[in-house]
């Protein structure tokens, strides 16, 4: 693998408080990686340390082969970094935006003549080009952050949680323009809440508590947890689920619209069990259909496991 960017053992703390904890990451040049966890988990500070704004406890990180705490701007020079509040100006239109980033940058005149049209057509933002930062859409002022990002050219992207907030439509134009940015050669790390999300990306990063608990592409992830998973059907989700979280061999059940997703290990227990000791609470009868767990569900069922640890 190309590391583009690579940690070992990256740790930040802050007090007595371990946000990152020793942190290994390889990410290969061209692709887009997602780290994904809860509110908490450590991503901000991780994307912080690798931008070179927040120096580490303990550790390393290169970034386009550059080391983070050493050769602080040689990394920003590669990097274009968008933080979860981008520091538009509301007072200035789209193109008054750009042309303040393009002078904070250095571009020349001939190359910005050149490039804000190309990335106003890549967003779809001509037709708002003079209209104020502060009147635009959620989805919009993403956009414009990114045009900002992109005009010195990097080699790496951050994004933290670009998408939080944005409307459905606008979230999927989003993606459809970092795509096309890999296709260019440009390197994507996202951040994101969103586990619809991560399956977008070539690679995710699953993280809690500051540690990686797992690493590995969406489909691969859904596929390499042990214990069998079983949507559940019962006549009242609630009472079930308290039952089987108390039952032997449950990982855990967490609620799926009407239904129950529930992970067990079938060394310890079964389906047939568990639907009968729901029978002789005065829970059933249920029904247990094995399924193909959903990222989401792969994420819970480690957390989970991660706690009690």
């Amino acid at each position: 693998m190309d590391g583009i960017i690579r940690t070992r053992d990256l740790t930040r703390r802050f007090g007595a408080l371990t946000a990152v904890d020793h942190l290994n990451l390889e990410i290969a040049r061209g692709e887009i990686f997602g780290l994904v966890g809860p509110d908490g988990a450590g991503k901000t500070t991780t994307l912080r340390m690798l931008c070179g704004l927040l120096d580490p406890s303990e550790g390393e990180a290169f970034v386009a082969g550059h080391d983070v705490t050493r050769d602080t701007q040689a990394v920003k020079d590669s990097i274009g970094y968008m933080a979860q509040r981008f520091g538009l100006y509301v007072d200035l239109t789209v193109d008054e935006n750009m042309e303040f980033y393009a002078d904070l940058f250095g571009i020349l005149l001939a190359e910005r003549r050149r490039l804000l049209p190309e990335l106003l057509r890549m967003t779809r933002m001509e037709p708002f080009r003079d209209r104020q930062a502060g009147k635009l859409s959620g989805g919009m002022k993403q956009k414009l952050g990114l045009m900002c990002t992109l005009l010195h050219r990097p080699e790496i992207l951050f994004l933290d949680e670009p998408s939080n907030g944005v409307d459905p439509v606008s979230r999927r134009d989003f993606w459809a323009i970092l795509y096309q940015l890999v296709k260019d050669g440009i390197t994507v790390l996202v951040t994101t809440a969103y586990l619809d999300e991560a399956e977008r990306c070539n690679r995710v990063g699953l993280m809690y508590s500051g540690r990686l608990i797992q690493c590995d592409a969406p489909e691969a992830v859904r596929h390499q947890i042990p214990e069998d998973c079983y949507q559940v059907e019962a006549r009242d989700a609630r009472a079930a689920r308290e039952v089987l979280l108390k039952s032997e061999g449950v990982l855990c059940v967490e609620p799926s619209g009407a239904t129950l997703h529930l992970f067990l290990s079938s060394a310890t227990t079964s389906p047939q069990e568990l639907s009968r000791q729901l029978e002789r609470e005065g829970h059933g009868p249920a029904v247990f259909q094995k399924i193909v767990p959903s990222l989401e569900d792969v994420f819970i069922a480690q957390v989970r496991k991660a706690e009690r640890k």
